[in-house]
């Protein structure tokens, strides 16, 4: 049964690679579809964004590109040395908070 095993495991494949040796491939998780799909709509690419929006359901995608969004603020506001809100606003155009 072993010896079955073994010799499947190592059957060549059509590209020359053995079932053993293909790297296998993890599913992408909500933040690396996040980070594609925001950047992939910063540089316009259509392709990388349609594959993005595909790797994981609307509501997880949501919620990675609102996770990331939060991050970047985070990390804007501590490198400025400002409040958050000040950041987020100024990034979208907004006047101050008064």
């Amino acid at each position: 049964m072993f010896d079955r095993l073994r010799k499947a495991l190592t059957t060549r494949t059509p590209a020359g690679t053995s079932v053993a040796e293909r790297p296998r491939k993890r599913p992408h998780n909500l933040f690396e579809a996040a980070a594609t799909y925001v950047s992939a709509s910063v540089e316009d690419d259509e392709d990388r964004l349609a594959e993005a929006a595909t790797w994981v359901s609307p509501e997880a995608l949501t919620f990675g590109i609102n996770e990331l969004a939060c991050r970047a603020v985070i990390a804007l506001a501590r490198e400025r040395d400002e409040s958050p809100q000040v950041v987020a606003r100024t990034l979208l155009g907004l006047p101050a908070d008064t």
